[in-house]
């Protein structure tokens, strides 16, 4: 009995052992503003557990939860506010209790050299100024409606695009005179944008949460990714990119 004992104790421990790694494929639908950072702590989550694949659908937040909502298989989702985690959660696409893990806020990007030498959010509805913005149902269109009404200034865009990498996009390949971007995509450009940060950003702070999906096909290598993103390793990733603490 105790050379029994002894081998089912082992196995306990060597069970233990192989619960600290996960394998097996796992998707991941992230907001657009988060494929920096979540490529980089992808390619470390499979670092960290050989045997998985993690895959990535970027795009806006509203898009995913759209495209969650039709059927499409995934195993975790990270929106870019939370609105668009309340509408998935509502619509029992959610299992467990969405965590924040990262915030965003609005910046103005122009071309290099600020050639309409914009200064201010009051300017981007100057006459002749073309600007371009995220459309109403994204989260960084809403954050820009939420700083229009807080600064009474009307915007009339050219444009509204479907994500922030989008606006950035358009500004970049020269299609506009300036955008609104979060300020983590604005430092992903690099010195192919100038940054025009205006204090009225803050009257639309962007909340990021993650959750595992319901129909999961992964669910113990999707929370082990949550707890990537979560967790100390993900905050120093996330930090450097710009975003701020939830």
């Amino acid at each position: 009995m105790k050379s029994l004992a002894g081998l089912v104790a082992a196995v306990s421990i060597a069970a233990a052992g192989c619960s600290s790694s996960q394998t097996g494929d796992i998707t991941v639908f992230a907001a657009a503003s988060l494929k920096a950072t979540f490529t980089s702590l992808g390619a470390q989550f499979e670092k960290d557990n050989p045997g998985t694949t993690v895959t990535f659908n970027f795009a806006g937040s509203s898009d995913l939860v759209a495209q969650l909502t039709q059927g499409a298989p995934g195993d975790v989702f990270a929106s870019a506010d939370t609105n668009n985690m309340t509408k998935a959660v509502d619509a029992g696409l959610i299992a467990g209790t969405p965590v924040d893990f990262a915030t965003n806020t609005l910046t103005i990007v122009t071309a290099p050299g600020n050639p309409k030498g914009i200064a201010s959010f009051a300017d981007l509805a100057a006459p002749g100024n073309q600007v371009v913005v995220c459309a109403p149902q994204v989260p960084c269109g809403a954050a820009a409606e939420k700083v229009e009404k807080a600064t009474g200034v009307t915007l009339t865009p050219v444009s509204e695009e479907s994500s922030v990498t989008d606006v950035l996009g358009k500004i970049t390949s020269g299609q506009a005179d300036a955008g609104l971007v979060y300020v983590t995509d604005a430092k992903t450009a690099g010195d192919r944008v100038q940054t025009i940060p205006f204090p009225e950003s803050t009257e639309a702070v962007n909340t990021y949460p993650i959750a595992a999906l319901q129909d999961a096909a992964n669910p113990a290598a999707a929370q082990k990714f949550i707890e990537l993103v979560t967790g100390p390793q993900g905050r120093e990733v996330l930090s450097e990119a710009g975003f701020e603490a939830p």
